[in-house]
């Protein structure tokens, strides 16, 4: 089948999905149809809808709608409805059917995912977005991993997509972005409590200048106000992801109490409305800190 016939759809069309999608722009969207479970909330169906609309695709009201007559499947959702999408789509694939499961889960779960998938004929393939996809959009850089990640791989590049093989089975692609995430989400985590404890306790200038000077490399304020922006944006998923990082570290049988607070810290920073923008965290940093604290002292954990 040559790439142009392939019929593609998102399982979830939610920042990611939109953001790769509109890469491709009219390369790709007379193929692609997508669901989400938004469309059945009255509050959130016309944001979805809407969506769509503006990129150029085709809306499918059921799951079983969208997945029977797939070629492509791309899950696109949160981390705690993975399983569950995949669970439930494979009672639908088509036999040949590839589903990319780009969620940011434990491998543990990838690979309940790829055994309820492969169990109706279906091609599982562990997919693993490796940095912020708003950037590169449909370039953004994946790993893959699995039984199928050979021949998957031909077919991405030729969406086009930004894609590299990582040799072992399903979840070992998942467990390098998953380890990587203590790390990342982590400090992101560690910044927001340093630098609201600074502001806090007044003082800002003294910790940060020390910071810098011991680490000359490290701009603490340019990673403050970006880490803040951040969480702020995408703290829930975040959380939802730590969760699953947890859950990894449970499998290993290793402690998981940062990553368990690091998803505390995250849900917490993004159950918050975002009103500002980087440019007005950097311009009044002090202001956004107290009024930030104070709003987190309201949540009760």
């Amino acid at each position: 089948m040559i790439i142009d016939s392939y019929a593609i759809a998102f399982i979830g069309l939610g920042e990611a999905a939109s953001t790769i999608i509109s890469g491709w722009g009219n390369l790709r969207n007379n193929q692609i149809k997508a669901y989400d479970i938004k469309l059945h909330s009255v509050d959130t169906k016309e944001e979805i809808v809407a969506r769509a609309n503006e990129l150029d695709i085709r809306i499918k009201f059921s799951l079983q709608d969208l997945v029977r007559d797939s070629d492509l499947i791309f899950s696109t959702v949160t981390a705690d409805q993975a399983l569950k999408v995949a669970r439930e789509s494979c009672q639908f694939i088509k036999k040949g059917t590839y589903f990319f499961d780009l969620n940011s889960c434990a491998p543990s779960s990838k690979q309940k995912s790829c055994e309820s998938i492969e169990s109706n004929g279906g091609g599982y393939v562990d997919v693993a977005v490796m940095a912020p996809v708003y950037a590169k959009k449909h370039l953004v850089p994946l790993i893959i991993s699995g039984d199928k990640a050979f021949h998957a791989h031909a077919i991405l590049e030729k969406l086009p997509m930004d894609v590299k093989i990582i040799e072992g089975p399903v979840g070992k692609a998942s467990s390098i972005k998953m380890v990587r995430s203590i790390l990342v989400k982590g400090l992101e985590a560690l910044t927001a409590e340093c630098a609201l404890a600074a502001v806090e306790a007044d003082v800002l200038d003294e910790v940060f200048n020390s910071l810098s000077a011991e680490h000359p490399h490290f701009d603490i304020i340019k990673h403050s106000i970006y880490n803040f922006e951040r969480s702020i944006s995408h703290g829930k998923r975040r959380a939802e992801e730590l969760k699953e990082v947890s859950k990894m570290l449970e499998d290993l049988r290793l402690a998981n109490h940062m990553s368990k607070a690091t998803a505390i810290w995250q849900y917490n920073i993004g159950s918050l409305e975002k009103t500002n923008s980087m440019s007005e965290i950097k311009e009044n940093f002090v202001s956004f800190a107290k009024q930030l604290s104070a709003e987190l002292r309201d949540i009760k954990e």
